[in-house]
């Protein structure tokens, strides 16, 4: 994941879809067969947003699953889709995204 709030076990970054077909109306259809709630709608703009998806499982590239308190999609066709993980506990968090604690450790040096 590119982004991050350190302090707060946050990371998120572009959704790189395996299949082509995930895009906004994918992504509607899904949350309304799936009663994922839709945070923000815009279909003239085709963008949205979800709502935490409980059943979404989110891996690393080792195969080992990110788990946090809440993610959420959202985006739109024009551009891309991101995803957020919120609250990824620690000792994890610093595990899995170093580079992204020490930026902000980076923050504070004099």
């Amino acid at each position: 994941m590119k982004n991050a709030d350190a302090p707060m076990g946050v990371v998120f970054g572009e959704i790189i879809f395996e299949k082509n077909e995930w895009n906004y109306n994918s992504i509607k259809s899904y949350c309304f067969t799936k009663n994922i709630k839709i945070a923000d709608d815009y279909p003239e703009d085709k963008l949205i947003s979800t709502r935490t998806i409980d059943s979404l499982v989110i891996r690393n590239e080792q195969g080992f699953e990110i788990k946090g308190v809440g993610n959420q999609i959202s985006g739109m066709d024009s551009e891309r889709f991101e995803i957020s993980i919120e609250e990824i506990a620690y000792p994890f968090y610093e595990e899995e995204f170093p580079h992204h604690v020490k930026a902000y450790k980076e923050m504070f040096k004099e």
